[in-house]
């Protein structure tokens, strides 16, 4: 009788196995799927005062329930042959797309540059939707195209955002080369505005240095140095700036803090470049317990321009044991908001971001760093 109920369960499991088997989910690659003809599609879709555009769908048929990525692809033409994909992909059938978006990628579909160009009456739009299941494109497929017979766009522009880079470039700094620019460090809280420690002293061949800025390592025809830039308007240290053939020319050779400020003017950037003492300080336990302190006696050693770049700024003494703490000090801020550290020899400034880690030195011990390099130590 033991004997037969096994033979009965082997069997029955060999039928749920085979059932499982017959039950796999295939992945059905449909041809197309309906992309639904919007209720008001005959009526002006006037982009200037319409937040969204609400679009439905019915899934594609992949032969089991599936979680598709819907982007929305609009084209002036209806043949789809320069067709622009919005930015953003839905999950759900049902899904409203930003009027914004739509008026942004119209103005580069008809490639207007003026906005006294661009056309007032309305005109068809093409649309069709793209679903796929993940990123390996599993499924991808074209829906159909509908038309929106009356789109009435506007000049609308990308919204302008501060600067999240900027690189100082010069004979002394990379040598005109991008690949040895000088990253500038953002300040904290303040978009657009940035530091840097930099040597500006004279080039091997005696020639004062020369700078320029960009926010990207490019001759990309954004970079900035005399022309129409606030030179040293609120700057405390005298490099003795000049037009050097739109460069910024320093006429008294030395270490300086670098720093430019960004501000937004409609559609263009403007700047303004200052240049400070480099004064670069201990703060708090290792200076004496004292916080936002800017006192000659916890001040850094400036190298000797006859060094060079190659040197190292060093600090007095730790005065106690305890935690490290670094910085410079801009006029207007906290002296957290620029200040660094040194982590397994790397100079790690806090820059836009949170709290640095804390590292204890010890009483009688010095910060050791090079702002050329991005280096330092504590010995």
């Amino acid at each position: 009788m033991k004997t037969y109920k096994i033979i009965v369960l082997l069997a029955f499991l060999g039928l749920l196995w085979s059932c499982q088997e017959d039950e796999k989910v295939v992945l059905q690659q449909p041809d197309s799927f309906v992309l639904n003809v919007p209720k008001y599609a005959s009526g002006i879709y006037d982009l200037k005062n319409t937040e969204t555009i609400e679009f439905t769908t019915s899934q594609p048929n992949y032969g089991f329930t599936a979680a598709a990525n819907y982007s929305v692809e609009v084209s002036l033409n209806q043949d789809f042959s320069e067709a622009v994909s919005l930015p953003g992909t839905y999950t759900t059938a049902k899904f409203n797309i930003n009027a914004a978006d739509l008026a942004l990628a119209l103005v580069g579909m008809l490639g207007i540059t003026d906005e006294n160009d661009y056309p007032t009456e309305p005109h068809p739009l093409y649309v069709r939707l793209s679903s796929e299941l993940n990123a390996k494109h599993d499924g991808a497929v074209k829906s159909n195209i509908i038309t929106l017979p009356k789109v009435k766009g506007y000049f609308a522009l990308d919204p302008m955002v501060m600067p999240e880079n900027m690189y100082i470039i010069g004979n002394v700094a990379g040598n005109w080369s991008w690949d040895g620019a000088t990253k500038m460090v953002p300040v904290w809280g303040t978009p657009g505005k940035f530091w840097a420690i930099q040597y500006l002293g004279k080039t091997d061949g005696g020639d004062n240095a020369q700078i320029k800025f960009n926010s990207a390592k490019a001759w990309d025809g954004n970079e900035f140095g005399y022309a129409n830039t606030e030179i040293n308007v609120n700057g405390t240290a005298d490099p003795a700036t000049s037009d050097a053939g739109g460069n910024i020319g320093i006429g008294n050779p030395g270490w300086y803090i670098v720093v430019v400020t960004t501000t937004i003017n409609g559609r263009s950037y403007e700047y303004a470049v200052d240049f400070y003492p480099p004064n670069v300080q201990l703060q708090g336990q290792t200076a004496g317990g004292n916080w936002d302190t800017s006192d000659e006696k916890y001040r850094f050693t400036v190298p000797a321009l006859s060094i060079g770049a190659d040197a190292s700024f060093v600090s007095p003494a730790f005065t106690n044991t305890g935690e490290v703490r670094a910085s410079i000090k801009l006029p207007g801020h906290e002296w957290w908001h620029t200040e660094f550290l040194v982590f397994d020899g790397i100079f790690v400034p806090r820059g836009a971001g949170g709290d640095q880690d804390r590292i204890t030195g010890n009483a009688g011990q010095k910060l050791y760093i090079n702002f050329t390099k991005n280096t330092g130590k504590i010995e």
